[in-house]
């Protein structure tokens, strides 16, 4: 009898030693688990932040220019004028026929403008490229390249050509704005009628660029519009023109270049850093609560 009860308990502390042995075994191996995937997850909040880093990084290295629109004259030490760039290729013309005229509303009429102006021949003589930097007042009118001024009116003038530049106040290269600066450049007009007049309408838009060091600068854009026609004179004669009439919109639009503050910045990673390891502590607790959850109900398979 006495034989018998310590056989038995050999046999119940070989058997509870060996499920202890098994239970120690898979703590370890939970804890290994646990330790990797703790591991795997701090590796992936580190990258997280640097892309959150680098991301804030660039946008606080780059110059923002954001825009603005108002009501008023931005440039009033200007003397209520518009300086303006003309450059325009009239391959069918002489240079001797070729003028500018200039009229607006406040009774301007200017024919054969010839200061600041430049005629180069073109085609051996028998063309010529216009170019000419002006003033024009700040009220509507228009300018238009003619024959008008010439002593003696051609009969049959070939008003066909090819715009290179208008422009108006100072010229603005700035790589983040796209503005219609020079709507007209690049017009070609060699196809249609050589007798027909053009007339482009625009409407100037006066616009400011403000740098980061507070400087500006006062430029226009402007849209157009076309159409082309025959003109006759009183005496039935067709006396074609290239016409640019203009008005001014009321509306200014400005662009002004920005870059974030460096305290907005230190703010923005310090709220980056934070809630990362807020959130990555939040979701280490959940899985290492669901983790234990699962080894009580392994452990409960194996008793």
């Amino acid at each position: 009898m006495l034989y018998l009860s310590f056989c038995h308990w050999r046999i119940s502390s070989s058997i509870m030693s060996s499920r202890f042995i098994r239970v120690v075994a898979h703590s370890r191996i939970s804890f290994s688990e646990a330790e990797e995937c703790s591991a795997v997850f701090s590796v992936c909040c580190c990258l997280f932040i640097l892309f959150l880093f680098l991301s804030e990084l660039t946008g606080f290295i780059t110059t923002e220019v954001v825009n603005e629109l108002y009501v008023d004259d931005p440039d009033k030490d200007s003397g209520g004028k518009i300086d303006v760039s003309l450059n325009i290729s009239l391959p069918n013309l002489h240079c001797e026929l070729v003028g500018l005229d200039i009229q607006d509303e406040m009774g301007r009429h200017e024919v054969g403008h010839i200061d600041n102006s430049m005629k180069v021949p073109l085609n051996n003589g028998a063309g010529c490229r216009f170019e000419g930097q002006f003033s024009i007042n700040k009220v509507p009118g228009n300018f238009h390249v003619s024959t008008h001024s010439a002593t003696a009116q051609p009969q049959n003038p070939d008003m066909t050509h090819v715009i290179h530049k208008l422009s108006f106040g100072d010229t603005l290269q700035v790589q983040n704005v796209h503005g219609a600066f020079n709507a007209l450049g690049g017009a070609d007009r060699l196809t249609s009628n050589p007798l027909a007049s053009h007339d482009y309408i625009l409407k100037i838009v006066p616009t400011v660029y403000e740098d980061k060091s507070g400087k500006q600068r006062y430029s226009y854009q402007y849209t157009v519009a076309n159409k082309e026609y025959v003109a006759y004179s009183h005496t039935g004669r067709i006396i074609p023109a290239i016409w640019f009439r203009y008005d001014l919109s009321p509306i200014t639009v400005k662009y002004t270049e920005r870059r974030q503050p460096l305290y907005r910045f230190i703010t923005t990673i310090c709220a980056i850093i934070g809630g990362t390891f807020t959130v990555a502590g939040i979701l280490d607790s959940c899985i290492f609560t669901a983790s234990e959850a699962w080894k009580k109900i392994q452990l409960g398979k194996m008793h």
